[in-house]
């Protein structure tokens, strides 16, 4: 037979060439780059396919998806996992695929800080743990090759998980997961418990594997005894990715930190400012003063000071300190501590406006006429000293006739031309209509031991109000100065409702004998209109939860579009800098738009003003999320000794699956199944926010009041759940079609 000939082989680059080219290319290579670089085309295609697939064999390429790179180095876009902090407080991340046998250890990447958009997980800063998507670029640094920007998260495929080591009795170790959605626990295998020990908050490591059962962990660090009430709100922290040790380098840079000159600033040491905080604030970083305007052109007019901690003099552009700030964004409260955006060096000391003791300021004189509308203002840096440190209910006291030894000597001179100037600025408030939702707060109040002794609804004080006022007006007046100057800044934003949220209110509205003009432009008044209309009537409360979820997001921005709820079209937050970054960006504007000198903004700060913007926002997001989960936490441990106990609560939202629970005494939230509730098929009214019966039309709508038993209570993740105990409102039997969702009952337990 004879022999088949050979057909020529085709022109293809060499191993080398091809190497090379994927090595200096900028963006992303794959075959139908080589091939068109190459210009190699049809049937010579299999033959590039055969070779790539040759050289990758050989370990000297690496494939990840359809982007091809040399082996031993990454792709300019790459899955990476971040793994450490390093001693600036830096993310560093590590490829989360990489051949160690092929390529030797894996490289060090530094994530570059900037921020995240999405949803809120996505928002959240990236933290030690996470999966991401990032670009990279080679960096001259030789222990950390390359640094990157994150793209996205990963969220999902991420592999550290927080969760309870504990003993299952003939089951060996298990991680209780602290995420209310995680699907089930983990198994330990023997080797793999890191000295663990039952109690204690640690974080794993999902293993890779196949088959049924529980999913493998490894216990890669632990976080501390969780038994103790008092490490509790290491959870949210932790699961959040909150920094809350300092590196070192920062704490050096606050140490070294000598106190500000006095040069070039405004002697305000004669004015009697004081401060009006919680009585258990650590830090104080607002004072003011107030008297009648002397001006006789002016008559009944009132002059008002607020003076404000100057953080700028301390945490300069560029800094250790301030890069730390950006980061944290913010400090978040927790019942039992705080993670404060600044040491306690500056936040508690250098920047403090102690009673008595000399401290720099930026202050804003603002001038009112007699019906409260701001007449003029100006700012000035500063020094102050405070006449006295005041809580809200010492300061009111004294107004309501209750001084004490402190406040007796200040109530003339200081107290009353404050509570004068607040009743005169009161009046512009009120002529202006910002949004006036009665939604009151509660607050958890702590034994000596961090656990639960009652929880309270602070009582709503004028003294808050005037401070809340005269803060407002600050930041009014450096939103306006800035603008004038044009001078970048953080803009604090209130987008106005969606129309398709002020539709569904207007749905809801009708179900409670309210009508709302069709395609009407809401203003915050017309809110309040409403707001009035049902004061005092069973369904105040949740009319008020309906009007606030029918609100946008306020968030920080670089574009002005007003503040909705206050309904002011000029605002920025200029008065907390010692715990919000946003405030020092704004006081570094007002010292380059004033020339008060030379610790302004940078050019790094006005070049990055958008993403410091979404960097914050989403750091505030994070801090409430955080803070929200800690207090459901602490009350769940709480109420877990009173199992099978009733309480008294309201319906405080309304799903297709069930209706979540708020106790009135500690404001607790849970979930009732809509399986459990009586003896009929339950179908999810939209428009009404109701569980209605089928059959007997039996209905639960958000808003109303309930009794309800406690059946369990997770401390871990917060979760609770509930039994109703008290009979729907009677309604009309709802036919299926009209009904989203339907759920059969299984009957009162």
């Amino acid at each position: 037979m004879a022999r088949k000939a050979k057909l020529p082989l085709p022109d293809l680059p060499t191993a080398d060439q091809l190497i090379d080219f994927i090595k200096t290319s900028p963006g992303k290579v794959g075959k139908r780059e080589i091939a068109r670089a190459f210009s190699i085309k049809g049937s010579d295609r299999i033959a590039l396919k055969r070779l790539l697939k040759t050289l990758e064999d050989e370990g000297k390429l690496k494939r990840a998806g359809r982007a091809i790179s040399k082996a031993g180095e990454l792709p300019s876009i790459t899955a990476l996992e971040i793994v450490a902090r390093d001693h600036d407080g830096e993310l560093i991340a590590e490829p989360a695929d990489w051949d160690e046998d092929a390529s030797g250890p894996r490289p060090k990447v530094l994530i570059v800080a900037q921020a995240a958009k999405g949803t809120l997980e996505e928002a959240r800063p990236a933290a030690v743990g996470d999966r991401v998507l990032a670009r990279i670029e080679p960096d001259k640094d030789p222990k950390i090759p390359f640094h990157g920007r994150i793209i996205r998260k990963l969220t999902s495929r991420s592999t550290r998980v927080l969760g309870i080591f504990r003993h299952a009795k003939g089951q060996g170790a298990r991680i209780v997961p602290i995420d209310k959605k995680a699907r089930g626990e983990l198994q330990v295998q023997p080797g793999h418990e890191n000295s663990a020990k039952p109690g204690e908050l640690v974080a794993v490591e999902v293993m890779r594997g196949r088959g049924h059962g529980l999913a493998s962990a490894r216990v890669k660090e632990r976080l501390g005894d969780i038994t103790d009430q008092r490490n509790i709100s290491l959870i949210a922290i932790e699961h959040h990715g909150i920094p809350s040790e300092f590196p070192a380098r920062v704490l050096a840079e606050a140490d070294a930190l000598k106190r500000f000159s006095p040069a070039n600033r405004v002697d305000l040491r004669d004015y009697p400012l004081i401060t009006i905080d919680p009585p258990d604030a650590r830090d104080h970083d607002d004072a003011v003063w107030a008297e009648p305007d002397d001006d006789p052109k002016n008559e009944g007019g009132v002059k008002v000071l607020v003076a404000i901690a100057d953080v700028a003099t301390y945490v300069r552009a560029g800094s250790a300190l301030d890069h730390e700030a950006r980061i944290r964004g913010n400090s978040v409260y927790f019942p039992d501590r705080v993670v404060p955006m600044l040491p306690e060096r500056i936040s508690n000391d250098l920047c403090s406006l102690r009673e008595g003791e000399d401290r720099p300021c930026l202050a804003c004189f603002m001038t009112f006429d007699r019906q409260g509308t701001k007449r003029k203002h100006h700012f000035v840096r500063g020094i102050m000293r405070s006449a006295a440190k005041l809580s809200y209910s010492q300061a009111q006291a004294a107004i309501d006739g209750r001084p004490d030894a402190k406040t007796e000597p200040l109530l003339e001179s200081v107290l009353r031309p404050l509570w004068q100037a607040y009743k005169v600025v009161l009046k512009g408030r009120n002529k202006r209509e910002p949004l006036e939702l009665d939604l009151p707060e509660r607050k958890l109040i702590l034994d000596a031991h961090g656990l639960i002794e009652r929880v309270v609804t602070p009582d709503r004080l004028d003294a808050h109000k005037l401070i809340e006022e005269f803060m407002i007006q600050a930041n009014v007046a450096a939103a306006e100065l800035l603008e004038a100057r044009k001078v970048p800044l953080l803009y604090r934003v209130h987008a106005e409702p969606a129309p398709e949220k002020i539709k569904s209110l207007g749905e809801f509205l009708k179900t409670v004998g309210i009508n709302l003009a069709k395609g009407q432009r809401m203003q915050p008044r017309n809110f309040n209109q409403i707001l009035k209309e049902v004061e005092g009537k069973d369904y105040q409360h949740v009319v008020n939860e309906v009007v606030l979820r029918t609100q946008a997001q306020a968030v920080y921005d670089t574009d002005n579009i007003g503040h909705f709820g206050l309904h002011l079209r000029h605002y920025a937050h200029f008065t907390s800098p010692i715990r919000r970054y946003a405030d020092l960006i704004v006081h570094r504007a007002l010292i380059t738009a004033l020339n008060f000198g030379p610790d302004g903004l940078s050019p790094e700060d006005i070049a990055r003003m958008g993403d410091t913007a979404e960097l914050v926002s989403g750091a505030e997001r994070r801090a409430m999320a955080a803070e929200r989960e800690t207090v459901d936490r602490l009350i769940a441990s709480h109420l877990s000794s009173q199992i099978g106990a009733r309480f008294r609560g309201r319906i405080g939202g309304v799903v297709a699956a069930g209706l979540f629970i708020t106790l009135n005494d500690t404001g607790a939230d849970g979930f009732i199944p809509a399986g459990t509730l009586g003896a009929d098929y339950f179908g999810y009214d939209e428009t009404r926010r109701a569980l209605i019966g089928e059959r007997t039309g039996e209905t639960f709508q958000l808003g109303d009041p309930v009794e309800v038993r406690l059946v369990e209570a997770a401390p871990v993740s917060g979760g609770l759940r509930f039994e109703m105990l008290s009979e729907g409102r009677k309604g009309k039997p709802q036919p299926r079609r009209s009904m989203r969702g339907r759920i059969r009952n299984r009957g009162r337990r």
